[in-house]
């Protein structure tokens, strides 16, 4: 059994270790309140810009537009979106497993492009290709940001380096669940019937299809633009979810060092009884010997 010494040592630096998880707790509350502010007005806007897309393009038809014709380069680029830093649970894993547990990639032909140290030490780890290592993006995220990146990934779809572009991110339901998605952005697919949006079912909006100067013309316009939006929307759900897994892995983690702490002050008791009961016993003891 461990002594009293050790009990009172361990005890004091679990309170420690409890105290710092309080205040990161605390820290990532208030930041999960801007942060999702940021993503719940976000969630319209993109959701609009993903549907008027898939309008417009269901509706063009045939075309050798060079954002849609594709490249036969089997190579496929991936924008994972992690932390810098860790614990918040399995946030970073989640996403990490969605490249290295899919079946449609392989490791040679994967080029990563990173935003977090996080998942560049896991993928770099697993001897993966990784491209850039972009960390500080994920601390304060810019449209600027996304949209130099989108530039970068369609140089080189262009160029004929990577045939597919994808990004792997956190998607933020609400503050007690965040999806690990991966997503297509390059080259964009889409049936035919497949454009219309809600508010096109149900005859209240359409988007226009008078282009001018030429449908490939604004499709050249729009695609990248709809690319670094696209960038830019996965990045604030990224943060929002990042906040929302560690505040709850920090509050998990406070309530798990209060349950050791309960415990342990439970055996210190125990043991500083047993204690007090074994010196009464001796003292008795010896009062007996002296008066036999």
């Amino acid at each position: 059994m461990a002594s009293m010494r050790d009990i009172k040592r361990r005890r004091s630096s679990i309170q420690g270790t409890q105290q710092i998880t309080k205040a990161m707790k605390l820290v990532s509350t208030v930041k999960l309140q801007r942060a999702r502010a940021n993503a719940e007005k976000s969630h319209s806007f993109f959701d609009r810009m993903y549907t008027t897309m898939c309008s417009i393009l269901s509706r063009v038809g045939e075309t050798d537009q060079k954002y849609l014709k594709g490249n036969d380069s089997p190579r496929k680029a991936v924008v994972v979106i992690t932390s810098n830093r860790g614990l918040a649970g399995g946030y970073n894993s989640n996403v990490v497993r969605l490249i290295t547990q899919n079946p449609d990639f392989s490791k040679d032909d994967l080029d990563l492009y990173t935003i977090g140290n996080k998942g560049y030490e896991a993928f770099h780890r697993h001897g993966y290709n990784v491209v850039r290592n972009l960390p500080d993006i994920i601390e304060a995220p810019t449209y600027e940001d996304a949209s130099g990146l989108a530039k970068i990934l369609l140089e080189s779809f262009l160029n004929g380096e990577i045939g597919e572009i994808y990004v792997a991110y956190t998607f933020f339901k609400n503050t007690v669940s965040h999806v690990p998605t991966l997503t297509k952005l390059l080259p964009l697919e889409m049936a035919p019937d497949d454009g219309a949006s809600h508010e096109d079912e149900k005859g209240k909006a359409e988007a226009v299809m008078n282009f001018e100067p030429g449908d490939e013309e604004v499709l050249d316009l729009l695609i990248p633009k709809y690319i670094g939006g696209q960038l830019h929307g996965a990045l604030i759900e990224a943060i929002a979810s990042e906040n929302g897994a560690r505040m709850q892995a920090m509050d998990n983690a406070t309530n798990n060092a209060e349950d050791m702490i309960t415990d342990l002050t439970l055996k210190y008791n125990r043991a500083r009884q047993g204690s007090i009961t074994q010196e009464l016993t001796e003292i008795i003891a010896g009062s007996e010997a002296l008066n036999a």
